[in-house]
């Protein structure tokens, strides 16, 4: 038993696992996987796609929305009337079957969601009107609805399903669970097969499809037309309590009426379609062309029938002509045998319409006359020409003209034109002249296409084919309209710091009397982030004679967006845009009138107190510190209204072939100055690639502080003198040429070793001495070695004064570190640094004294 139900589950397993997967059968789908998994499309030519829903995947749907998997449409995003449609896979059936599937029209509100259309194509033809259809909310729970589809194989057909929006909030349209079943419907009938239909052109054709299904007779049935016409059904019968039959007739068809023709039935419960029909018009025989006029007189006209080229079938068993007045009621019809006939007695002057009839065999098989022979016999002259015109209406771009009725007694004929020509002129490129056909039995034309604000000159002129006669010129001046579009080539925006200065010319096309200007502004985008660029835009009226305007009070570094247009008594034309980006400002340095930047000074340093600067219209890109030589030929520079300096000169190019009264002692990048910080000038160090060397003592400087502000191409400086540092009257402390260390270090090296060979030298002398001590006395050696030690002392304190004062020309630092230093101390460099006599590099020189003065005792002993 249990290895029973193991097989019927393993039996069961496909089709579970095909609905897992979405696909219960060809053409089906579940949704679960998306419509791509069961070849489902998207149209390509509709306004949006329909959205898929996963039941594994969170989505923006409101609660009250079924759970699972599904295609949706959220109406709310789109515009009304837009719509979007999922095709299915076509098909081809070998036996009757139906699809069903579920629906649902959702909303929050009282606003309907829009429209779920289905639409059934055929053989790849055109999509033909909805077979089914519903509209308006259906209530968050799905509705089930059924297609029965009667078009069978070798026929293909595809179901598309349309939603179609209807712009209302928070509306949805959703379809799920579509399913392709090998059974009839229930609740929708199914169609037998509809036959062609044959009739002749100019008749009735009459369809009559029949259908089995249920309750059937109530619903809405109508025949579709392949092209997209629907026709009413004319009757329905009942053939028994599961048939009925519905008639559709189609009154006096014609060659245009041919085509494929079905039957729909549609309720709420879904909808059933037939297969295509095609009707069948037989088109009865018809002249391509007019009878041709052989001759005229004042009572007769001969014609030739031209009955050999047709439209419509054959053959031809008879040919009459047809003719009458233009004029009258009255229709004669002759038969005619031969290929030529002439009409007798008919009436001077007067306009006749000859057309020749076809018939060929069978019940309504004469066909329509063919085309018409208008001519007409001998008349005279016009008697006179027409009235003035009168102008019934005058508008920009149109005027139309009234004109007496014109009958016989005027025209002395009855064929005649009437035409009414114009020109203009406006400009080399705008001179017209054109003539205008008018139908005579009309009493009003309208002559449009003309430029607004212009005169415009119209005449009249009537003709028949004996003479002509013209009406006298009206003058007549076009009514005004919006002006065009400001030239765009001539918008030009001069911009400063704080106004933009913007000009233009009038429009190309005034189209009448320019009476003002409007134009509106407003900031898009800035430099200085701190400039707000979002806000409603301002709006400046300009008188008519205006072609410029000053917009001040603007942001610095700040692109501006114009909207100029102008405007006649008809209102405002189309705008034009330009944009245009004001300079940039130099920055605001703080006021250093009554503040104290001077913090503390050395006879080769100044410190001074360094404050941020405000930016306008674009960030600050660098502060600077420049130092000036003060020199007692030069003008003094004043801090008001100087000239900054703008290029950059380093030390040492300051004083070379150059001769620059100034240099660059630092440059600091903003991010190291955010607020108040001391600085010291001449502290040795390089900031960004510029050294601040040691000031001079016996020279004087003006120290001043730069902020720049750089985008793009254009740079500005603001600079300020901060500080002054005077010469020194006193003779100072020799502190050593950084530019010169190499060569002292070299210098010194060079006295150490000298020192150290004349240690060795005496060494060297005191072994001597001592062999020889027999001839030298006790106080001979001892002036010796006291003149030696006296000469060694004065070597040892002249290096050591050196080496103090190399320390203490670098002993004072700078407060602000933008790089390490580059210049070191010689004491750094050579590890240099006084011994004590103990140390063991140094008995050589100090012990040695020691040693000769204890060898002078022991010898004397």
């Amino acid at each position: 038993m249990d290895g029973v139900c193991a097989g019927l589950l393993l039996l069961l397993l496909p089709p579970v696992l095909a609905s897992v997967h979405g696909q219960l059968s060809t053409g089906g789908c579940t949704f679960n996987d998306g419509p791509a998994a069961c070849d489902y499309h998207q149209d390509l030519y509709d306004d949006f796609d329909w959205d898929h829903v996963s039941a594994q995947e969170p989505h923006y749907l409101p609660t009250e929305m079924p759970k699972g998997s599904y295609m949706i449409v959220d109406s709310s995003k789109h515009d009304p009337g837009e719509k979007a449609r999922l095709q299915l896979p076509n098909m081809k059936e070998n036996d009757t079957h139906c699809i069903d599937f579920n629906y649902l029209l959702f909303t929050q509100k009282r606003d309907s969601p829009g429209t779920l259309n289905i639409f059934v194509r055929v053989n790849k033809g055109p999509i033909a009107n909805p077979i089914w259809n519903v509209t308006g909310a259906t209530g968050k729970d799905w509705l089930r609805a059924e297609l029965a589809v009667s078009t069978f194989w070798p026929n293909e057909y595809q179901v598309i399903f349309e939603a179609e929006s209807s712009g209302g909030r928070g509306g949805y349209i959703a379809i799920d669970d579509i399913q392709v079943l090998s059974y009839p419907c229930d609740k929708s009938p199914h169609f037998l097969r509809l036959g062609d239909v044959e009739v002749n052109a100019g008749q009735n054709a009459t369809f009559q499809c029949i259908a089995t299904g249920r309750d059937a007779v109530n619903n809405k049935l109508w025949l579709q037309k392949r092209n997209g016409e629907d026709i009413p059904v004319v009757q329905t019968k009942n053939i028994n309590h599961r048939r009925f039959a519905a008639s559709f007739r189609l009154r006096e068809v014609t060659k245009a009426d041919e085509d494929l023709y079905r039957c729909v039935t549609q309720s709420e419960r879904g909808s059933g379609v037939s297969n295509f029909a095609q009707l069948i018009v037989r088109e009865p025989p018809r002249p391509i062309a007019p009878p041709q006029l052989l001759g005229v007189g004042p009572t007769y006209l001969l014609i030739q029938l031209n009955a050999n080229s047709i439209i419509g079938d054959g053959p031809i068993i008879l040919k009459e002509v047809e003719y009458r007045m233009t004029t009258g009621t009255w229709i004669e019809t002759h038969a005619v045998n031969a290929p030529t006939y002439k009409l007798w007695h008919l009436d001077p002057d007067t306009e006749y319409e000859i057309r020749v009839l076809l018939t060929r065999p069978g019940e309504g098989g004469t066909g329509q006359p063919g085309p018409p022979l208008i001519t007409r016999t001998k008349c005279a002259e016009p008697m006179r020409t027409p009235k003035t015109l009168k102008i019934a209406e005058i508008q920009s771009r149109r005027i139309a003209v009234d004109w007496e009725s014109l009958g016989y007694n005027i025209t002395r004929c009855h064929t005649f034109n009437v035409t009414i020509c114009y020109h203009y002129y406006r400009s080399h490129n705008m001179d017209k002249v054109d003539c205008l056909d008018m139908d005579p039995k009309a009493p009003k034309h309208v002559v449009d296409h003309l430029p607004p604000y212009t005169n415009v000159s119209l005449k009249m002129i009537l003709t028949n084919p004996e003479g002509r006669k013209e009406s006298e010129e009206t003058i007549i001046q076009t009514d005004e309209d919006v002006p065009g579009q400001v030239p765009f080539n001539s918008l030009k925006g001069t911009p400063f710091e704080d106004k933009i200065f913007l000009n233009w010319k009038e429009p190309t096309e005034p189209n009448g009397v320019i009476t003002q200007y409007e134009v509106k502004y407003n900031s898009i985008r800035s430099f200085d982030p701190a400039v707000p660029v979002s806000g409603p835009p301002q709006t400046v009226s300009k008188l008519w004679n205006s072609t410029h305007h000053v917009f001040s009070q603007l942001h610095p570094g700040t692109t501006y967006q114009f909207l100029i247009k102008a405007s006649t008594m008809k209102g405002f034309g189309p705008a034009t845009t330009i944009n245009v980006t004001t300079n940039i400002s130099a920055p605001t340095l703080p006021d250093y009138e009554g503040v104290d930047a001077f913090l503390n000074e050395t006879a080769t340093t100044i410190t001074v107190l360094l404050r941020p600067a405000q930016a306008k219209g674009a960030p600050i890109s660098a502060y600077q510190i420049v130092v000036e030589e003060l020199h007692p030929l030069r003008t003094k520079r004043e801090t008001g209204g100087m000239e900054c300096y703008q290029v950059p000169v380093a030390y040492n190019n300051a004083g070379s072939g150059g001769g620059s009264p100034y240099y660059f002692a630092a440059e600091l990048p903003p991010s190291n100055l955010p607020e108040a910080a001391p600085f010291t000038v001449g502290d040795n160090r390089t900031y960004q690639g510029f050294w601040n060397p040691p000031l001079a003592p016996r020279k004087g400087y003006n120290i001043y502080f730069q902020a720049v502000s750089s985008v793009e191409k254009e740079t500005k400086t603001q600079c300020v003198r901060i500080a002054t540092k005077a010469a020194a009257t006193e003779e100072p402390e020799v502190i050593p040429d950084p530019a010169k260390q190499t060569d002292r270090v070299v210098k010194i090296a060079g006295i150490s070793a000298g020192i150290l060979v004349f240690i060795l030298l005496l060494l060297v002398v005191i072994l001597i001495v001592k062999k020889r001590r027999s001839y030298y006395s006790y106080s001979y050696y001892l002036k010796l070695a006291k003149k030696r030690k006296d000469a060694m002392g004065n070597a040892r304190q002249e290096m050591t004064h050196m080496v103090n004062a190399m320390d203490r020309s670098y002993a004072d630092q700078s407060t602000l570190h933008a790089e390490d230093p580059l210049s070191i101390t010689y004491m750094d460099s050579h590890n240099f640094s006084p011994r004590l006599p103990n140390d063991p590099l140094v008995p050589t020189a100090v012990l040695g004294e020691d040693l000769v003065w204890h060898h002078f005792q022991f010898t004397h002993e």
